[in-house]
């Protein structure tokens, strides 16, 4: 009768505040700010202790004089080195530095577009002509003055060589010459102007004029768009905190959400400029595009292995606990006997990067310690357990 009374009593306490928690939380929710909230969750997980060593100590004295025990029952494992790879995961988009416009050079009307949209061309490749207005004609006579200059020179040349003629002569028809050899290449190049090639080798993305159309250079007249899909590489941003971990030729892990495919890169140029504005630097990761599936613009996500240990322990995170001063503590288990009972003790533990549901843990747990698993929010420091793993 004693223990039903004791146990009724320290109910209505419990209850009692669960009553005034919520009252209080919710005020403090309302008009407090985060020192406050800080504060009461400190006092609240104070009082929970304090219950806690209440609690222990009834359930000490009730295993006394109970002849039946009724132990709590838990499952274990036992803490083992693991090889740990932690990876950085962002998201990043893709793009080619082959991706460009093709304008005219030179005014006039579009003659010929000889592409069309979605060929595949090849670097020097002609891909439109531009009406050259005549040019092409002063080029051919040009031409013939030029050989006529040439044969001039090269007669005068003859005779200065055996002391025939005047040094004078000989000098004007060098001239002569040098300066149409001149004017004929300044107007080849000009009358190049009117052959659009292809800058590379690439995809003819857009054609975007007709043949007909009138055309000039400057913005606005842009006659194609060609990309190269072999030159693909992925850009992401990277938080600041890493520039020391994400380095060159890091290996990377890429997969394509949209495609479903996933492939294997590394990190082929880092950024040296920190952007101030979300504190991060930009890494190039390349990408092979066999299929041509990958376009410029898709997203792609990427993982990076930044950090590893070959013989790291890693536990749940569901079993972690926190105490008042903000330390993170598991159960572990002591003198575990024949009929499988142990003691149930509490260890502060320093924790470290997270896999998945996974969490590394870098003090405390050394190697074969036996861990509560199932049942670890249950039980009580220096409480008596019992193991029923499988």
């Amino acid at each position: 009768m004693k223990k039903i009374y004791s146990l009724f009593v320290i109910s209505a306490i419990l209850v009692s505040c669960g009553k005034n928690k919520e009252t209080s939380v919710e005020s403090i929710i309302s008009s407090g700010n985060l020192t406050e909230l800080t504060a009461k969750k400190k006092e609240i997980t104070s009082k929970l202790e304090e219950i806690n060593k209440d609690l222990e100590a009834i359930n000490t004295a009730i295993s006394e004089k109970d002849t039946v025990k009724k132990l709590p029952l838990i499952t274990t494992f036992v803490a083992k080195d693991t090889v740990f790879n932690h990876y950085l995961e962002l998201q990043g988009n893709v793009t080619t530095k082959q991706n460009i416009l093709v304008y005219p050079e030179m005014p006039g009307i579009l003659k010929r577009v000889l592409v069309k949209e979605g060929q595949k061309v090849y670097k020097g490749q002609l891909l439109a002509t531009i009406d050259d207005g005549g040019l092409a004609n002063q080029v051919a006579q040009l031409e013939a003055t030029t050989q006529l200059a040439k044969t001039t020179y090269e007669r005068q040349k003859r005779l200065w060589e055996q002391k025939i003629g005047s040094e004078i002569q000989f000098l004007q028809t060098k001239t002569n010459y040098q300066a149409q050899t001149s004017s004929l290449k300044q107007l080849k190049s000009q009358l190049a102007k009117a052959s659009i090639r292809a800058p590379f080798s690439g995809v003819i993305d857009d054609v975007f004029k007709e043949a007909g159309t009138v055309i000039a250079p400057g913005q606005g007249s842009e006659v194609f768009r060609i990309v190269n899909l072999n030159n693909m590489y992925i850009e992401a941003e990277v938080p600041e905190r890493y520039i020391t971990s994400i380095t060159k030729n890091k290996a990377v892990k890429v997969s394509f959400p949209v495609l479903g495919i996933s492939l294997d890169s590394k990190v082929n140029q880092v950024g040296s400029y920190i952007n101030p504005n979300n504190r991060s630097f930009k890494i190039e990761v390349p990408v092979a595009n066999k299929s041509g599936n990958v376009k410029p613009n898709l997203t792609a996500k990427l993982q990076i292995n930044d950090y590893s240990d070959e013989e790291s322990v890693l536990i749940p995170q569901s079993i972690i606990s926190e105490n008042a001063n903000g330390e993170q503590f598991v159960y572990v288990i002591r003198d575990k006997n024949d009929a499988q009972e142990a003691t149930a003790e509490r260890v502060i533990i320093k924790t470290g990067k997270t896999q998945g549901n996974l969490i590394e843990v870098l003090e405390n747990l050394p190697v074969g310690t036996e861990i509560i698993d199932e049942g670890a929010r249950s039980v009580n420091n220096g409480q008596t357990v019992k193991v029923i793993n499988k």
